[in-house]
């Protein structure tokens, strides 16, 4: 027979659906029974599964590449994988110009800052509005657009823009030789303005440099060095860790800079998918590199593996003297992604024959 208070207990628990817990009296040990009054039959226990930023944590947390990122002030491992590939083909040199397509966040910058000082230039173009390195010059853009693609020619067209300036030191009455010219200090003097009216692509300046191949018998009597700038190849090294983002679905009501490259995914969990966006990603900026990279100067791409890499490789091996696959160690062994290393650029190569069009 029930007691008063258990009696309660059950009546109450059937008028407010609460769960009662009814402790059972045995000969080992005192345990306590879950009973739901409102539900004769047991449900099966409930197994909540981690969200996936939990499992992003908990992977970043557990990877070593990813702790030595953050204790060395690195915005991201990737890094690792950039340093790893220099330090095999020796991609960047002093004085370099680099070009870094898809820089966000920027840790391929800051080792190609890193590694081609004192006196070199980094450009990066990105789709997001990420605050670039120290030392890195951004555009923030499409780099897909043919108008973003003009800037960034134009940009690297001017040989001193992005480079660290100088600072200017006045000498004394009695040194006069050791002080600075007219010419010089003009130079130094040169406002902001000013070098962005001489490297708008309709100025004059920006107007003399062509992408086209120049006759022949003109150029005869240059140098290299001449006739790569003459058609407006400048740049050293283009690289490109670019991926294919998703068009945004969800966080519409926010408003922070930094969430949008939180929100835009690189990989849609769909190999086809990635594999295929990669592609025209890579052909995109091969494309640019064809433009602009010098005779002898090095590419380097990312891609996800699938059927039409060895088409992107066969047309890599018409424009440079060696072509590499390089999958790093840093780089996650679930992944797919992997990349081409494309080292010294040949001169006589033209458009049509590359890219057969």
């Amino acid at each position: 027979m029930l007691s008063r208070r258990l009696f309660r207990q059950l009546t109450d628990s059937l008028l407010l659906g609460r769960t009662l817990l009814v402790p059972c009296q045995c000969h080992a040990s005192t345990t306590t029974r879950h009973i739901n009054p409102g539900n004769a039959h047991h449900n099966p226990p409930q197994i909540r599964t981690a969200s996936s930023s939990t499992r992003w944590k908990t992977r970043q947390s557990r990877d070593h590449f990813a702790r030595e990122a953050k204790v060395a002030g690195l915005k991201s491992r990737a890094a690792f994988k950039l340093l790893e590939m220099d330090e095999k083909y020796k991609l960047f040199r002093p004085d370099n110009t680099v070009v870094d397509l898809g820089y966000a966040p920027g840790s391929w910058s800051q080792v190609a800052v890193t590694r081609t000082k004192p006196g070199g230039r980094v450009v990066g173009i990105d789709i997001l509005p990420v605050q670039p390195p120290r030392g890195v010059s951004t555009i923030q853009g499409d780099f897909l657009s043919p108008a973003v693609q003009a800037g960034v020619r134009a940009y690297v067209l001017d040989p001193m823009r992005g480079r660290p300036r100088k600072k200017v030191v006045f000498a004394k009455e009695e040194d006069e030789e050791a002080g600075l010219t007219e010419e010089e200090l003009e130079e130094a003097e040169r406002g902001y303005i000013d070098m962005e009216r001489h490297a708008m692509p309709g100025s004059a300046e920006a107007g003399t440099h062509s992408t086209a191949a120049a006759p022949t018998e003109e150029h005869a009597h240059l140098s290299r060095k001449q006739r790569d700038e003459a058609n407006g190849r400048v740049v050293d090294v283009v690289m490109s860790d670019m991926s294919a983002p998703w068009d945004q679905t969800t966080g519409f009501w926010k408003r922070s800079v930094s969430d949008p490259y939180l929100r835009m995914m690189n990989t849609s969990g769909i190999a086809f998918r990635d594999h295929v966006g990669s592609m025209d990603l890579c052909n995109a900026a091969l494309n640019f590199a064809f433009d602009t990279l010098r005779t002898g100067g090095h590419f380097l791409c990312k891609f996800y593996q699938g059927a039409e890499d060895k088409a992107l490789e066969k047309t890599l091996k018409k424009l440079f003297e060696k072509v590499h696959r390089e999958k790093p160690e840093s780089s996650r062994s679930e992944s797919k992604e992997a990349y081409f290393v494309a080292l010294r650029r040949k001169e006589d190569p033209l458009k049509e024959d590359v890219f057969g069009e």
